[in-house]
């Protein structure tokens, strides 16, 4: 609604595609890139960030006055939080990072060491695949079926004296592909290795346990399925980590022993120098409160429906191909069209935003076959509705038959 100063106040319980029409003037919007970033966020995320900024507008640990209590009293909050919703059970356990990348980079470069051996999944990301590259790290990719999906079976064969880490992309960001980490994790542990957890796009999407899926290190992004800002994410260790044996990332100050130049070695302070994000993070907290009061299991049934139906409805036609897995994302390549123009033309003819390309992960490109051009992909929210799948079904089709029709 508008208030009577001409402010447009959001209320995402009504959203609605009328709504975006009126005021913010781009015609029919269906937005289907959820997988870069969710959009819309819920109402009360905004509001938290708001609330932040002009009531916890201090340091937190960098002062007694009552703002820099504040944000460190919100800064607890948002860490109790996240360790519950991931099953940790010390809130000093979670150290935050600007988002899943630094926080993959912080384990590989904190744990690893040259001669170390590492397994990775098919369906890595660049996160993963350029630091291992970068400091000369012998990885090997583990055995999956044409969609990416590990046969855990095969795990034991491709260990060596050298390996010490295993790391898992849990759902792919290019197909959808859920692999098994609690059976993976399980292989790991019984053969003395540690497990990371590419958590960017199953956070939120599912239930995750740190210690009943037998993860050592799970990453995780707040600006996708947690409906949290960009700017956020971080790492929880599991209470099987020996964090001693993980160095800083960087190194500074932490509000905690300053008469010393030596970083702090106790959590989270070893691993959360400078100043935190605390608008983003009291963001991240009313993201995952809302997942709490609408339910993780109603949230992803309603994504793994649409994802079905938009499967269902696609795959009937012969000029469109189809790859994803159980997640709550499809990417797909037209018969005789370039992505980019199919892109544009579900954009500019339907209002269709989707992401194209090798979305950072070409790894899982070439797994699937779709490299070097890579795919059109949608990826659903709870704010996509059936309607916005059937346009997108009609206009995949109608792609496709005009295609046919020139080819």
């Amino acid at each position: 609604m508008t208030t009577d100063k001409g402010i447009i106040i959001l209320d995402l319980n009504s959203f609605s595609r009328e709504f975006i029409q009126a005021n913010l003037m781009i015609p029919d919007m269906i937005y289907l890139d959820n997988a870069a970033t969710t959009w819309p966020k819920p109402e009360s995320v905004s509001e938290a960030i708001s609330n932040a900024i002009n009531r916890c507008g201090g340091n937190p640990g960098r002062g007694g006055h009552r703002l820099a209590l504040a944000a460190g009293e919100l800064l607890y909050e948002v860490r109790e939080r996240t360790a519950s919703f991931f099953g940790c059970k010390d809130p000093f356990h979670v150290s935050y990072t600007q988002n899943i990348t630094m926080a993959i980079n912080l384990i590989l470069r904190g744990l690893l060491h040259p001669g170390d051996h590492v397994l990775i999944s098919p369906m890595e990301h660049n996160a993963v695949m350029r630091p291992l590259k970068a400091m000369g790290i012998s990885c090997d990719i583990l055995p999956g079926g044409t969609d990416g999906k590990i046969n855990p079976a095969e795990i034991a064969n491709k260990i060596q004296s050298s390996t010490r880490l295993i790391v898992i992309c849990h759902e792919s960001n290019v197909n959808g592909i859920v692999q098994p980490l609690r059976e993976i994790g399980r292989i790991a542990h019984k053969n003395n290795l540690l497990l990371l957890a590419d958590c960017a796009q199953s956070a939120g999407h599912f239930p995750l346990n740190i210690e009943k899926d037998n993860i050592d290190f799970l990453c995780f992004t707040g600006h996708k399925g947690l409906y949290g800002p960009t700017g956020t994410g971080g790492v929880i260790f599991s209470s099987r980590v020996d964090t001693d044996q993980v160095m800083p990332l960087i190194r500074g100050g932490t509000g905690s022993l300053s008469e010393s130049y030596d970083q702090p070695d106790f959590l989270p302070d070893r691993f959360e120098s400078g100043t935190q994000n605390i608008c983003g993070l009291a963001g991240l907290n009313a993201g995952l409160q809302w997942i709490e009061e609408k339910g993780i299991e109603n949230l992803s049934r309603h994504g793994s429906e649409l994802i079905g139906n938009l499967r269902s409805g696609l795959q009937e036609h012969p000029g469109i191909h189809l790859y994803s897995g159980e997640g709550q994302v499809l990417s797909i390549t037209i018969d005789g069209l370039d992505n980019g123009t199919a892109a544009s033309e579900l954009e500019e003819r339907w209002g269709i935003m989707t992401r194209i390309g090798l979305h950072c992960a070409p790894l899982a490109h070439r797994t699937l076959g779709t490299f070097p051009d890579g795919t059109i992909r949608f990826a659903v929210s709870p704010f996509t509705t059936e309607e916005d799948i059937r346009i997108c079904i009609t206009a995949c089709k109608t792609l496709a038959e005009e295609s046919w029709a020139k080819n």
